[in-house]
C-alpha cells in the first residue's frame, strides 16, 4: 500500500469534532518526524470531503494550510463543532484525538 493511501485511511479514523496534528499522524503511520510530508500529502487530497484533511492542524494549536483556503477549513470545522479565534482551534487539547 502506497504511503498516501495508508495515511488516507488512518486519518478516516478520525471522527468528526475531534482534530489530528501532523505530527500524530505522521507517527500513526510510521513516519518518524513526518510532519511536512503529512502536509504534502493533504494538499494533494483527491478526495477532500471524503478524506477529511480539514482535521489536521498544527501542533500548536493553529489551524494550519488548507487547499481551499483557510476560511473554508474554519467553515468545515465550525460544522463539526469546533470553534477557532484568530486561528486557532479553542479548546485544543479536548478535541485532539489519538491512536
Amino acid at each position: 500500500m502506497k504511503l498516501e493511501d495508508k495515511v488516507y485511511k488512518k486519518l478516516l479514523e478520525v471522527p468528526p469534532g475531534k482534530i489530528i496534528t501532523y505530527g500524530e499522524l505522521a507517527k500513526a503511520v510510521g513516519l518518524k518526524n513526518g510532519q511536512r510530508k503529512i502536509g504534502q500529502i493533504m494538499k494533494n487530497n483527491p478526495f477532500p470531503i471524503i478524506i477529511p484533511c480539514h482535521r489536521v492542524v498544527k501542533s500548536d494549536g493553529t489551524i494550519g494550510g488548507y487547499a481551499f483556503g483557510i476560511e473554508r477549513k474554519v467553515n468545515i470545522l465550525s460544522k463539526e463543532g469546533i470553534k477557532t479565534s484568530e486561528g486557532k482551534i479553542l479548546d485544543y487539547k479536548n478535541r485532539l484525538f489519538s491512536f
